[in-house]
């Protein structure tokens, strides 16, 4: 097929191949056996045309693949030429530079035939439950610490697995069983989209999907040059503080707008660091642009149109552009940074458009006991609240920029034998403004196994919290406690019997001044519980009338 796409045309196939997309990551969160798959939804799920670029993906999926996945397609084809893929083929790596960024994340191809002819291409990618190695953890100090690498390589070959490949994984992982059933559920899901394709190809008449490729890219490009033509030229700048494992960091931009191109340079951040929380350059990119991209064309599906008017740089050796084999596992703890960074250089371009800084969220790995005397993992996230910005109020409790998914609490306490006693919203600690900081919460667990467990922090924003903006004051810290004593928020736990290890997420940034906040609304949040009566007076300059203990009116309204 050779013809243009109409628009209307257009939006019908490119809406069906998003299903498709959808399809595969549910099948694949259904079939998956690890708790960090089909509970955490840690993965993704995209569509390539036969050239490799990327038109659609799972609405589910995970920023930073989205933002990784097209550079990693096109490192596949260097090793491997289109021309040369056979029906059944698979390609993996989870080379963190070809990849996305850390080992854990298994990237997997596989060739669409259509009636014989190549198509495109689908990729999975999967957070599995082990690489081996001393394990996911801030404290490993070489990429040597952190498992099993793979190349670029040929796990299956014309449908049929390389033997020694699958061998080589087994020998190295603690959990054969689970990684071997991830990356099962990760290939049926590409062998799901090379059907769905085909059907939808024959159903719309479509001999190849090239036509249908040009028209998404190019009208996506198009979008988001007009809306980077609607930011005023020039170069905005912004630095930021974070913290690391025994100290801060600095990250630095500039972001230069020169008609309808946007191009992001990181000179001036800091060095890599000694311990797992450094950043290969692909990870920045993906950051970088999923930032630019919330700002521009937030409704347009991600991909390689609207990435091609960005570029993104880094000096080679800043800890945003880390050198091997420097160790990357905590690589989020550093790379979340990257949007408030981004956003708050362009705040003063687009102020209507920006939101505060976001309490973000806490990861933590649990390794048990499992029968055989192997150590099970299991991923566990929790939310702190989002920022504020103009005209919202920040989200309670949601994850940012990432967006896994809360592993259910029954599930958790059955894999891993920690309870939930409670989780709660905290009062007071969404950064006040003219729009609330969203609140972060509290959860405390408590080891019932009757033997110790072993927990991996990657705790951020406990020493600088998320900040407001333009008068907006900054969020609630997050805090790591174990019986009511904090421990370090990043490194490694052990949590005996009893203990209860209490976890304080950090709130939101407000937006604009708290002063001029409606007193209604401070009222209604008293009423919620989201604000104290002395935080309303304090903060928003609100008096706020009790009786029996409810809140019932502001005082003299």
């Amino acid at each position: 097929m050779t013809r243009a796409l109409d628009a209307i045309d257009l939006g019908i196939a490119w809406d069906r191949l998003i299903a498709v997309a959808d399809e595969v990551l549910q099948s694949v969160v259904r079939t998956a056996f690890s708790v960090g798959v089909r509970e955490a939804w840690d993965l993704a799920c995209i569509l390539f045309d036969a050239q490799g670029r990327s038109i659609a993906q799972a609405t589910l999926s995970m920023p930073a693949f989205i933002g990784t996945a097209p550079l990693t397609m096109q490192h596949m084809l260097e090793r491997f030429p289109a021309g040369t893929w056979e029906p059944g083929d698979i390609v993996a790596t989870n080379d963190p530079w070809l990849g996305t960024g850390h080992t854990p994340d298994l990237c997997l191809a596989r060739p669409i035939f259509h009636r014989g002819r190549h198509a495109g291409f689908v990729m999975t990618i999967s957070h599995l439950p082990d690489i081996g190695g001393a394990g996911l953890s801030v404290a490993n100090t070489s990429l040597f610490q952190e498992g099993l690498i793979l190349p670029v390589c040929k796990l299956h070959e014309r449908g049929e697995p390389v033997a020694l490949l699958h061998e080589l994984i087994a020998a190295n992982v603690r959990t054969p069983d689970l990684v071997f059933g991830d990356i099962g559920a990760d290939i049926a899901g590409c062998v799901l989209a090379e059907r769905l394709v085909g059907e939808f190809m024959d159903e719309a008449g479509l001999q190849d999907l090239q036509a249908l490729a040009d028209g998404i890219v190019g009208q996506s490009e198009a979008a988001m040059r007009r809306a980077i033509a609607a930011i005023p030229d020039g170069e905005y700048r912004h630095r930021i503080e974070v913290e690391t494992v025994d100290g801060t960091v600095t990250l630095a931009c500039a972001v230069q707008v020169a008609g309808e191109s946007l191009a992001i340079d990181f000179d001036g951040t800091g060095p890599m660091a000694p311990q797992a929380i450094n950043v290969p350059l692909c990870y920045t990119r993906a950051f970088a642009s999923y930032a630019v991209k919330c700002l521009t064309v937030p409704a347009i599906p991600n991909n390689a149109g609207m990435l091609a008017p960005l570029r993104v740089s880094a000096p080679e050796g800043c800890i945003l552009n880390a050198r091997r084999p420097a160790p990357t596992g905590g690589r989020h703890t550093v790379g979340w940074f990257i949007v408030p960074l981004v956003t708050g250089a362009l705040a003063r371009a687009l102020p209507q458009r920006v939101q505060a800084d976001s309490g973000m969220a806490s990861l933590f790995i649990c390794h048990t006991g499992r029968a055989g005397g192997e150590a099970g993992s299991t991923q566990y996230f929790l939310a702190g609240g989002l920022g504020a910005m103009h005209g919202l109020d920040g989200r309670h409790a949601t994850p940012s920029p990432t967006n896994n998914a809360v592993v259910a609490t029954e599930v958790w306490e059955n894999e891993t034998g920690v309870r939930v006693q409670h989780r709660r919203l905290l009062p007071d600690s969404g950064g006040p403004g003219e729009f609330r900081g969203g609140l972060g919460q509290e959860a405390a667990l408590t080891n019932t196994r009757g033997e110790p467990v072993t927990l991996f922090l990657f705790g951020l924003r406990t020493e600088i919290p998320a900040q407001g903006l333009l008068g907006g004051g900054p969020g609630a810290r997050r805090q790591f406690l174990v019986d009511g004593r904090p421990v370090p928020p990043k490194g490694r736990l052990e949590l005996h019997p009893g203990q209860t290890l209490v976890v304080r997420e950090a709130g939101g940034g407000g937006w604009g001044d708290p002063l001029v906040r409606d007193p209604g609304r401070v009222l209604a949040d008293v009423q919620a519980g989201a604000v104290s009566v002395a935080a309303a007076l304090r903060d928003y300059g609100v008096a706020v009338e009790l009786e029996a203990g409810r809140a019932l009116r502001v005082r003299g309204a």
